[in-house]
């Protein structure tokens, strides 16, 4: 081959490879958008049972198009405390026997294309342009509020761009069968340790496994050149080199984290040595007769199978074993266990961004955490109203913080999923949950004026009278039930019950109203002081501020679910003429009343 024919060949395989990595990346998004954050429940339910999250592992990696994006995505998840190390050691071995179905897939480019025409339309180099043709049609076409057509068509076309990708490689190295140097380069490939080698290096540095499988299938396809005891170390090699992602992303991560990338390569390093071994003293004591014959892409399939399925069932008894190793390696520092546990804001990782899916389902389980807290801390203030404590108030002001970095982190990795092609409906999940947050964060701050309020009042000596204390508990029961019924709307989503809030809330800004009107009556007549009032007005207008919260996050569980984002429209479309609402008003305004002061 003459140096033009050698740098074009490396263009199109440098170019193909990288049609063949964009176009796995876009078939995995596809899959992983019509799959939406049930991943993430799966992997919270299901890693009890070791049957399952072996499944579990092979199929969240079939939908990934990568083993090393589901350690990613394990690692981040145990990272933020949701998963314990032991539950991710049997999906990491899962992880490795789905990663062959790409492999497979991949075999269909060796296809005869001289055959009858139902034999050439199995190749893909024919079907996957009738998938490019019917995915773009599919995208383009409207989705009548239903995305799943849309990422249906993204996965046919990332599949067309991968086979592409192939197709370019394919052709890129079919010269090289008729190459003395490439003859002479694959001689010492007979090292098998310079073959792990090799595999590992490539796979790292691409960080695909199925990537590198494919490179190595389209030169053991079109050149005729590489043999079984040539491929066998490589793909070993690949499987250690898939682990360089997962090691990465535990950079900057807690121990317990660390140690999923370390079970993650200690598998197939374990598997490797094992298997590599038996292979070699075999070889040269009875001799392999297969070990020179030539392999094909589906020898290769062949072979990446059975050493990622015979090291599962070989090291499945031993799982407990890998969780071991990885403590040896990284143990558990005794002054660690006595620090504080972090915040509950760590539980949302930057790892799970590389899933878009499992990073919105993590932030929605975020905001029904702050949801709870919220409720709580507005409670726990006004309950100092009637009972001031100390600790109560260190510990209000210790749950608004922890509200305010709630408010911070789903935030910010909420905008910055948005910036991602979400599913419509992780979409819609994003708005509810953007739209929430800024409200559970407003509870927390009245619940520290409702807190000071209460102060002024211990501190002064302060007390409502007879009358006003009586209309306090039945304005206090009202706020106590809007809150609750708040919080179980927002975990719920229930649309009928999320329509009841907003009456509740007009009957509170009745009571408050009637509520100040009878202090001003109070005040005339000397049964009340100035003093007093200043505080009544304080804690009424935070108890109204409360109620109008709980409205606005009512209103969002709804709107969200209609894609409606007209709050004020909602609002007067639902207080006029609306039959439910004036029922319900009704209701709750015998159920809370106050006789005005005469």
């Amino acid at each position: 081959m003459e140096i033009k024919d050698i740098v074009l060949a490396v263009i199109m395989v440098i170019g193909g490879l990288a049609f063949f990595l964009y176009g796995m990346n876009v078939m995995s998004s596809g899959l992983e958008k019509m799959a939406g954050g049930k991943m993430e429940q799966a992997l919270k339910k299901l890693t009890s049972n070791w049957f399952f999250s072996l499944l579990l592992g092979t199929g969240i990696t079939i939908v990934l198009q990568s083993s090393s994006s589901l350690t990613v995505m394990l690692v981040g998840l145990v990272n933020c405390g949701v998963m314990e190390v032991s539950q991710t050691v049997v999906v990491i071995l899962g992880a490795n026997i789905g990663t062959t179905f790409t492999t497979w897939l991949l075999c269909l480019m060796g296809v005869d294309t001289d055959g009858p025409l139902w034999l050439s339309l199995l190749n893909p180099e024919y079907f996957s342009l009738i998938f490019a043709l019917v995915g773009a049609i599919m995208m383009m076409s409207k989705s009548d509020g239903n995305s799943r057509k849309k990422d249906i068509g993204s996965c046919l076309v990332g599949f067309a761009v991968l086979m592409y990708g192939m197709v370019l490689m394919k052709d890129a190295v079919e010269p090289l069968k008729d190459s003395e140097q490439f003859q002479q380069l694959l001689l010492k490939f007979d090292n098998p340790l310079l073959g792990v080698l090799v595999g590992t290096v490539v796979t790292g540095i691409i960080q695909s496994s199925a990537a590198s499988i494919g490179i190595l299938q389209t030169l053991a396809e079109n050149t005729g050149t590489i043999t079984f005891g040539m491929a066998i170390p490589i793909i070993m090699g690949q499987n250690i080199g898939t682990c360089v992602t997962a090691l990465i992303s535990s950079f900057g991560v807690n121990r317990n984290a660390k140690k999923v990338g370390i079970i993650h390569i200690a598998f197939n390093i374990i598997g490797t040595v094992i298997f590599l071994t038996v292979y070699e003293i075999l070889d040269m004591t009875i001799g392999f007769a297969f070990s020179k014959w030539i392999i094909n892409s589906v020898g290769i399939a062949i072979v990446h199978t059975v050493f990622n399925v015979l090291t599962t069932i070989l090291l499945l008894p031993f799982s407990k074993g890998l969780e071991k190793i990885a403590n040896l390696i990284l143990p558990d520092k005794e002054e660690e266990e006595e620090k504080p546990k972090k915040p509950q804001h760590t539980l949302l990782d930057k790892r799970l961004l590389t899933t878009p899916s499992v990073a919105v389902a993590e932030c929605d389980e975020a905001s029904r955490r702050m949801a709870l807290l919220a409720k709580e801390t507005v409670l726990m203030s006004i309950s100092l109203l009637t009972d001031y404590d100390e600790k109560t108030v260190k510990k209000v002001y210790k749950n608004e913080d922890k509200l305010d970095n709630y408010e911070d982190r789903i935030g910010s990795t909420l905008v910055q999923l948005n910036t991602k092609a979400l599913s419509e409906h992780d979409s819609q999940i994003s708005s509810r949950v953007l739209r929430a947050i800024g409200d559970f964060e407003r509870l927390g701050d009245h619940a520290i004026n409702i807190a000071q309020s209460a102060k002024e009042i211990y501190d002064g000596g302060l007390s409502f009278s007879e009358n006003a204390q009586k209309e306090m508990h039945i304005l206090t029961t009202a706020i106590q039930e809007i809150l609750e019924n708040t919080y179980n709307v927002y975990i719920s989503l229930n649309q009928t019950d999320a329509a009841n809030i907003e009456p509740l809330e007009q009957v509170i800004d009745y009571l408050t109203r009637d509520i100040k009107a009878n202090h001003v009556k109070r005040l005339q007549k000397g049964t009340c002081t100035i003093e007093m009032g200043f505080v009544l007005a304080d804690i009424l207008n935070d108890y109204e501020r409360v109620s109008d919260h709980c409205s606005n996050i009512a209103v969002s569980v709804i709107e969200t679910s209609h894609g409606m984002f007209e709050t004020h429209d909602y609002l007067n479309k639902v207080k006029f003429g609306n039959k439910n609402f004036n029922d319900n008003f009704e209701r709750f305004q015998q159920k809370y009343h106050i006789q005005s002061v005469i």
